[in-house]
């Protein structure tokens, strides 16, 4: 999902609040790609939103380039709308927000052998 925070200030990434009863990992990725700015993803209240304050902050985006990845309890998000606010600057600011899929790999145990 790409989206732009214009000058309010805010993007509303979801129409109505998140509704789950089950506790399930959510994964996502959140990057900013405009320079002098800073953006923040949050979770929080329709008057939240409105008022442009952070209710429970899940990501910041860091400088352009850098892809922050936010793992959390879809059971904390229960109630919420998800969005974004401008941290820092003034401009316009496009931020990505996806899905992530990532591999986990065992590494062996490399103990060293007593001798």
């Amino acid at each position: 999902m790409t989206g732009t925070v214009g000058s309010s200030g805010k993007y509303l990434v979801t129409g109505i609040p998140v509704d789950t009863k089950t506790h399930t990992v959510l994964k996502m990725a959140f990057e900013n790609n405009t320079g002098g700015t800073n953006l923040a993803l949050c979770a929080g209240t329709d008057a939240d939103f409105a008022a442009g304050t952070v209710g429970l902050q899940l990501s910041d985006s860091g400088g352009p380039g850098f892809q922050l990845l936010t793992i959390i309890d879809t059971n904390k998000l229960s109630g919420k709308i998800i969005y974004v606010l401008r941290a820092v600057g003034s401009g316009f600011a496009v931020q990505l927000l996806s899905p992530v899929q990532f591999l986990l790999h065992s590494v062996p145990d490399t103990q060293p052998t007593q001798r």
